[in-house]
């Protein structure tokens, strides 16, 4: 099934592992295969992964982005996880945070980054990080 990106005028994305950048004219883009894509909106810095649910979602993108779960970048995955979820009590963000590795394991790393979506709005809640604050 296609993938079709209607971009704004400047947007980045990258396009398996490539940046992109559109003119300056607002475009729309149709994927005819599978491949890794991430909006500028999506992307994070490793710097802006801050807090531990950041810590989460950067090496998931990275997986997403390099297509496999193995090495530095999925042991940081391991580690980040394990503690986030040492420090929760909420049954049901534990229960993302297991369906977040669970997608990780199957592959499922698009999936893995919504989802961790999730636990980066659970805990803005908590600290009361603000939108404009955070990225995405």
């Amino acid at each position: 099934m296609p993938l079709k990106l209607s971009l704004k005028p400047g947007e980045k994305f990258v396009l398996n592992g490539a940046v992109v950048e559109n003119g300056d004219r607002r475009a729309t883009l149709v994927l005819q295969n599978k491949a890794s894509v991430l909006r500028e909106k999506d992307i994070m810095q490793e710097h802006e992964a801050d807090s531990p649910a950041r810590r989460i979602y950067f090496p998931v993108m990275m997986m997403y982005l390099e297509g496999r779960a193995e090495g530095a970048v999925y042991d940081q995955f391991v580690l980040r996880m394990t503690e986030f979820m040492n420090a929760l009590t909420n049954p049901e963000v534990l229960a993302d945070c297991v369906s977040v590795s669970r997608d990780v394991m199957a592959g499922d790393f698009y999936k893995a980054l919504i989802r961790c979506r999730k636990l980066i709005t659970y805990e803005d809640q908590r600290t009361g990080r603000t939108p404009a604050a955070a990225k995405g």
